[in-house]
Formats: C-alpha cells, structure tokens, sequence
C-alpha cells in the first residue's frame, strides 16, 4: 500500500476540487478524481473512507469558519443589554458581512463548492440554515424594541424568512458571479445600505 503523504492528499484533493467545481457532488466520479490524481483506488481508501468524506475535507474549514463567524455576530448583538441594542444595530451585521466578503474572495473555489456545488451532501442547505438564524434572531430583535416601547408592526416569519433569503442570495452573487474583490465591496455596500433601509421602514423606524 502507498504510504500516506500529505503530497498524495493533496493531489487528491486538488483533483476532487476540480472534479466537484465541474461537475458538483452528485455528478462528479470518483474513479476520474482517482486517476486524475495518479493515485489506486486503493490509495484513496487509505485518505478518505468516500467521496462524501472528500467533499467534506474540501468545504467544512470553511463552512465552520462562515458559519462561526455568523452566529458570533448574533449572539453577541444579542447579549447586549436590551436597551443598548438599538444603538448597536446593523454594527455586528456589517462587520461579518465585510469580514465575509473578504474570506470569500481569499477561498473562492471551496466556498462555491459549499454554496453552488454540495446538493446531495449533508452542505446541501447551508445557505437556508444561515437564513433561519437570521429571521430567528430578527424575530427576537423586534420583541425587544417592543419591550423597549417602540410600535413595531407585526411581520410574519414566512416574510422575514422571503427577505432574508434574498438578502443571503444577494451576498452569495459574490461566489456565483465570481465578482472580483473591489467591486464585491461596493456591490455589499449598496446592497446593505437598501436592506437596511427597507427593515427600517417596515419596522416604521
């Protein structure tokens, strides 16, 4: 048996990752990222127990790092006291939102992976689940400036859920479209600035 290297590991994985980037999970074949690698079937046995496993070694450092950047944001504009969140307001958002933008443009290849080319993988719903946190943390958000006194209209869920998912299409465009770096920056910030005005009026704000 070849003995394991990181050199073989990562050819493997570079294989994978243009396989994947072509193809995506379900279409890609295992036996072409085996020979485009140079490596036995065998041999990959001996790195990855099977192609989910590989999928997962290319896009989980970054789904971790996406993901625990975002729920970092929340959490801490929510363990502000209450009444210095509206203060605060949009301040965590837009620090993760620039954050990722800047990580994106640092890791394209594995990000698009994660968000265009994991359907049939346990990444499939990525996007939706970050969706989800937002309109639960927004729906916490409005009970405490109802707290505060403010008259907050009554939104549904399923509309926090219609916006916000345009909101996260609208900041992947990034990966989708392969936007280069300075104009992803300025597209975000014209981008945020609407989102936060239309939240603004629809909280009669």
């Amino acid at each position: 048996m070849e003995e394991r290297s990181p050199a073989t590991m990562e050819r493997i994985q570079q294989a994978a990752l243009e396989e994947f980037s072509e193809k995506g999970f379900l279409g890609a074949s295992l036996r072409q990222i085996v020979k485009n690698a140079g490596v036995t079937t065998g041999a990959f046995y001996g790195y990855f127990s099977s192609k989910e496993a590989l999928f997962a070694s290319l896009v989980e450092p970054h789904a971790a790092a996406l993901m625990g950047r975002f729920m970092e944001a929340q959490t801490s504009f929510a363990d502000l006291a209450e009444e210095e969140q509206p203060k605060h307001m949009g301040e965590a958002s837009g620090d993760y939102v620039d954050w990722m933008v800047d990580y994106i443009c640092q890791h394209r290849e594995p990000v698009k992976l994660l968000l265009c080319r994991a359907e049939g993988t346990s990444y499939e719903h990525f996007a939706h689940n970050m969706v989800e946190i937002e309109v639960e943390y927004t729906l916490k958000y409005m009970e405490v400036l109802r707290r505060l006194g403010k008259d907050i209209p009554d939104l549904s869920p399923s509309l926090c859920h219609i916006i916000a998912s345009g909101m996260f299409n609208g900041l992947f465009e990034i990966v989708v479209h392969d936007m280069p770096c300075e104009q992803a920056r300025l597209y975000v910030a014209q981008f945020r600035a609407f989102y936060t005005a239309g939240w603004l009026k629809l909280m009669g704000q």
